[in-house]
């Protein structure tokens, strides 16, 4: 009798459990989001929780009229700042009503009519990093209202997350996304600490891998509050060893949004644009756009530069060589060409005498060759725009300090 009590009382409790679990959740990211870097503008580097619908409006409008937007450029990002500090009754985000008059859907359905994309940001932990509130508990809640907003891009911070793990929390997100049903491209932001790019592949579709950027070329900037620092442009470059391999169409090493324009001097800014676009990073903006110089556009809208920022095999670039402060970055690009960036890290003007035929490159992560003694290639300065001869002979030039040389190599077919 014993057992056959038993036997009916497993029965009936796995009867329980397996009609609790009908349901089969859809888990991961959308696929497919981000087969190239993603391009356009994110609020907090000039902004920081300072923004409301005029700004958001005036930024799509000259991000239009500019031809930033012809050349790429598609999400407005808004960062921390735009929530009221408090939930409603219901548990929901408000956006801020001081800040957003005629609420957060009217300011999307205007990105939306200027042909771009929108995004918001907010938070793994109980708050977000300015103190308003964050997501964690309420994870499917805001996945749906964000669905029901209609953005189209989610950057997701990682402060005061005390007591729970980066992948778990990431990947909870990243299933209430899939599940609200809105192709949303998931940004991690959660810096790099817990090694996102060797877990976030099948989670998000760019992950941080450093701290907040600062405008400089070489510099740590140490913040009186808090133990933290942000990290001059090159700093980032360099932070992290060994990870390019992790990054590609749609899962990308993010370097954190661009200073250009940010009061950096303009070689600075080049050097810095010309970085991002052979690291294969996003490309967003910080810059005040309505203050934007004509310099700075044209650093931003380089299109040889952008197409080899968006090329469509999607490799990180690196370090090829280096000697006294003059260094050698390369990337491979698609149809077997490569762009060589010559870098002046140094305060003093450097020459540049590069005989191709002594330098074989070797892509040891992905398996890239450029023997220079079987294979010609034709030249293109990418900043003058114009070709400077092929790879028979030697290149020879002189770099200013923080200057870079971005050279686009492409195959001669003879």
């Amino acid at each position: 009798m014993k057992k056959i009590i038993l036997v009916i009382v497993l029965s009936i409790s796995g009867l329980g459990f397996s009609q609790g679990n009908t349901h089969t959740q859809a888990a991961g990211k959308f696929e497919g989001l981000a087969m190239t870097p993603p391009m356009g503008w994110n609020s907090w580097n000039t902004f920081e929780t300072n923004i409301d619908e005029k700004l958001v409006k005036e930024t799509a409008d000259i991000m239009v009229s500019s031809g930033m937007a012809a050349a790429g450029y598609n999400y407005i990002v808004l960062d921390d700042g735009w929530m009221t500090r408090e939930r409603d009754a219901n548990g929901d985000l408000v956006p801020d009503p001081v800040k957003f008059p005629n609420g957060m859907k009217a300011v999307i359905d205007y990105v939306h009519s200027k042909g771009l994309k929108f995004g918001l940001y907010n938070c793994a932990g109980t708050q977000t990093c300015a103190g308003y509130p964050g997501t964690r508990g309420y994870e499917y809640q805001d996945a749906r209202f964000y669905a029901k907003l209609g953005i189209d891009f989610l950057k997701y911070d990682w402060c005061n997350t005390q007591g729970i793990t980066a992948k778990e929390a990431y990947s909870t997100m990243s299933n209430a996304l899939k599940t609200a049903g809105k192709p949303i491209v998931f940004s991690l932001c959660e810096w790099g600490d817990n090694q996102p790019w060797e877990w976030g592949k099948p989670i998000g579709n760019l992950w941080r891998i450093s701290g907040d950027i600062y405008p400089c070329f070489d510099c740590e900037f140490k913040h009186e509050q808090g133990n933290w620092s942000s990290w001059g442009f090159m700093k980032i470059i360099e932070m992290r060893k060994d990870i390019r391999k992790y990054s590609g169409p749609d899962h990308w090493n993010d370097f954190d949004m661009m200073e250009v324009g940010d009061g950096m001097t303009n070689t600075e800014d080049k050097a810095h644009f010309t970085m991002w676009c052979m690291m294969a990073s996003p490309l967003i903006a910080g810059n005040d756009f309505r203050k934007m110089s004509k310099e700075t556009l044209a650093i931003l809208t380089n299109a040889a530069l952008i197409a080899v920022n968006q090329d469509e095999i999607g490799i990180q670039g690196f370090k090829y060589a280096a000697e006294d402060g003059l260094e050698v970055w390369v990337k491979p690009l698609s149809n077997g060409n490569w762009a060589i960036t010559f870098l002046n890290r140094s305060e003093r003007i450097k020459k540049i005498n590069f005989d191709w035929k002594k330098n074989t490159i070797k892509d040891v992560d992905f398996g890239y060759l450029a023997d220079f003694n079987s294979t010609v290639f034709k030249i293109t300065d990418l900043w003058k725009n114009k070709e400077t001869g092929n790879t028979r002979k030697n290149f020879i030039s002189e770099l200013a300090p923080h200057d870079v040389i971005a050279l686009k190599l492409t195959r001669k077919t003879e």
